[in-house]
């Protein structure tokens, strides 16, 4: 289990932050590293005294936002009420949730449909195939973006500027062995997928996975980016060859055009 202490960082644009808020924040983050927790274990955690730790949970808990239970506080499902609110709202979600799932059945693999939010992809919908393994992903998590296709096919589309500041504040922390950890070779990478249009992850975030991913565009702008992932004895790495590659850059286009549906 993470034992360690929690700091919840701020953003840039945070001129004055709010000390209460940040604290309560804290505690949510410790919560959900340890699924559930008692007071003293929070305190010491965020060092900060048990009986604030209790006002803050306190509060939290007559919002909603934390459950008590006799063995500790875990957070509540109201966030997956709030993440579930605002993934209905979005364009893209609500137009690629049926092509996600037949990218699925089409592939046999686990399919995922990502945007980028602060410098990170976060999954909006994953769907899996038959043959589909399953790895540590889930709905509303937030990755890297330079050791995933997704996030290569992202940034790939964005301008340079952009790609630095992101780079700039997440850096580039290696994965596996096969992570790119470093700009030049990052800039090479994002060239080579903007130039065949999509982006592969060759064992860059998780050993023995590969992944093939095409960006999705609403007008000029990336939105998202659709992928497809599957064990390195399913997928090939000869991308010339490999038949994902047209699979995704598919389902991406028809993404796209029932966009003007909407």
């Amino acid at each position: 289990m993470f034992v360690g202490i929690i700091r919840v960082r701020v953003s840039r644009d945070a001129k004055h932050p709010v000390k209460t808020t940040e604290r309560s924040l804290e505690l949510l983050e410790a919560l959900r590293e340890r699924d559930r927790a008692g007071v003293t274990e929070l305190a010491s955690t965020v060092e900060m005294g048990k009986s604030a730790v209790h006002n803050h949970l306190s509060t939290l808990e007559e919002h909603g936002y934390v459950i008590r239970e006799s063995d500790g506080y875990r957070l509540s499902l109201k966030f997956l009420d709030l993440g579930g609110y605002l993934r209905s709202r979005m364009d893209l979600y609500r137009v690629a949730e049926s092509e996600v799932d037949a990218l699925a059945r089409e592939s046999g693999e686990l399919v995922n449909l990502v945007v980028e939010e602060g410098g990170k992809v976060v999954y909006l919908r994953r769907s899996k195939g038959p043959q589909a393994v399953d790895l540590d992903t889930y709905v509303g998590r937030h990755v890297h973006m330079h050791s995933s296709a997704l996030g290569k096919a992202i940034l790939a589309q964005l301008p340079g500027e952009r790609v630095e500041g992101i780079v700039d504040r997440h850096g580039l922390p290696g994965a596996t062995p096969k992570t790119i950890t470093d700009r030049a070779t990052l800039a090479e990478e994002l060239e080579r997928s903007r130039e065949r249009g999509f982006a592969v992850d060759d064992e860059e975030r998780l050993e023995g996975l590969r992944c093939v991913a095409a960006p999705v565009r609403f007008a000029e702008d990336v939105t998202g980016a659709i992928s497809v992932s599957a064990p390195t004895a399913r997928m090939s790495d000869d991308w010339s060859e490999n038949r994902f590659v047209e699979q995704v850059r598919g389902a991406a286009n028809v993404i796209e055009l029932n966009r003007y549906g909407v």
